[in-house]
């Protein structure tokens, strides 16, 4: 997912405001809306991954839908790992994609591990979390 208006918003020449980043990225509306319709509240916690890991998958069966559910999956983890793990940031790599940064300095594609949990479930995204956050 490249997002290249996201440069229009800038503290500093060549500096994304990270504040803004995190707040557009954690809209999610496709997701919270189909969580929302199976009962699921999405608070921005781990909890809440592993509610989305027990939902049935009803968008596999729409190609439409499944791009953009992957998307908003991957920017969902993204947020909650940004919320809840110390030192995690967003980044933006040169072509626009957003990515997480942690801590060490290792970086890590949620949007693509989005798409892979939307397609087929695997990795689960509170499994991810999890192995995320250890670091």
């Amino acid at each position: 997912m490249k997002i290249p208006f996201l440069g229009g918003r800038r503290e500093k020449p060549g500096t994304p405001d990270p504040e803004g980043i995190a707040e557009l990225l954690s809209e999610c509306e496709l997701l919270r809306s189909q969580a929302a319709q199976e009962g699921v509240r999405l608070d921005d916690t781990a909890a809440s991954l592993e509610a989305l890991d027990q939902l049935v998958p009803r968008w596999r069966d729409d190609e439409e839908i499944l791009p953009w559910l992957g998307n908003d999956a991957g920017l969902y983890l993204g947020t909650v790992i940004v919320r809840t793990v110390p030192g995690a940031t967003w980044a933006l790599w040169p072509d626009g994609q957003p990515v997480i940064r942690l801590a060490s300095g290792r970086e890590f594609d949620v949007v693509a591990s989005g798409h892979e949990w939307a397609a087929s479930g695997v990795p689960e995204l509170s499994q991810l979390y999890a192995e995320v956050a250890e670091e």
